[in-house]
């Protein structure tokens, strides 16, 4: 691996944004993930490189932190914006199909239930992963997923909840989408969830960890 690259996952890892990014502390004033995603580029490393052996690279260490205890989510947040803020220079890649993307994932956050931070991180996790996220945002109806699925027709689903009165809604946009699409793997999350809860309704999986879930994703293609 090239000293940028190795410097990306870092700073990946760390949460360093970029060069004016007061955190961590003993980064302050060196490049962040910013700058260094667009080095990579000026050094002609190929997109999927910086994405595969660099920001996956950092994205898993942290998330292999969090599994075990040794980072919580604040460590995850920041990690994923810098995530978001290297991922800035890759879009282009992305969108003109220059890179090559593992499938289509959409999620939001169900009906009634504007709480996104959970949805927040597994959303930038599956996109350090390879994976080309629909992100529907909070307080979204069935309708809206079963809408969505009609423009990609392949893509699985993830849907959050915080509340447990938003809970049952996971059921319903559940039924709707299997209904139309029996084929389709549903999966939830969210901290009063279960996996019990998850067979009852008839979804594809619980995963209280995003990076497992990111794991158990890639295992399926």
């Amino acid at each position: 691996m090239s000293q940028t690259l190795e410097n990306l996952a870092s700073a990946i890892e760390r949460g360093k944004v970029d060069k004016v990014s007061p955190y961590p502390p003993d980064l302050k004033g060196e490049l962040g993930a910013d700058e260094l995603t667009k080095q990579a580029l000026d050094e002609g490393i190929a997109p999927n490189l910086i994405l595969n052996e660099s920001l996956m690279v950092g994205m898993g260490k942290i998330g292999d932190k969090f599994e075990i205890g040794k980072a919580f989510i604040p460590d995850m947040l920041i990690s994923a914006k810098a995530m978001n803020a290297a991922m800035e220079h890759l879009k282009p890649y992305f969108d003109s199909g220059d890179m090559e993307l593992k499938g289509d994932f959409i999620i939001g956050t169900v009906a009634g239930d504007l709480h996104d931070i959970g949805k927040n991180i597994v959303r930038m996790v599956l996109t350090g992963s390879g994976w080309n996220v629909i992100d529907l945002g909070s307080d979204v109806k069935a309708d809206k997923f079963l809408d969505t699925l009609k423009d990609y027709p392949e893509a699985m689903v993830g849907m959050s909840a915080l509340l447990t009165t938003t809970m049952m809604q996971m059921e319903e946009t559940t039924k709707a989408i299997k209904e139309v699409s029996p084929n389709t793997k549903v999966f939830v999350g969210g901290a009063p969830l279960s996996e019990d809860f998850s067979n009852k309704i008839g979804a594809d999986g619980y995963f209280p960890d995003p990076n497992k879930f990111s794991k158990f994703l890639g295992s399926l293609v």
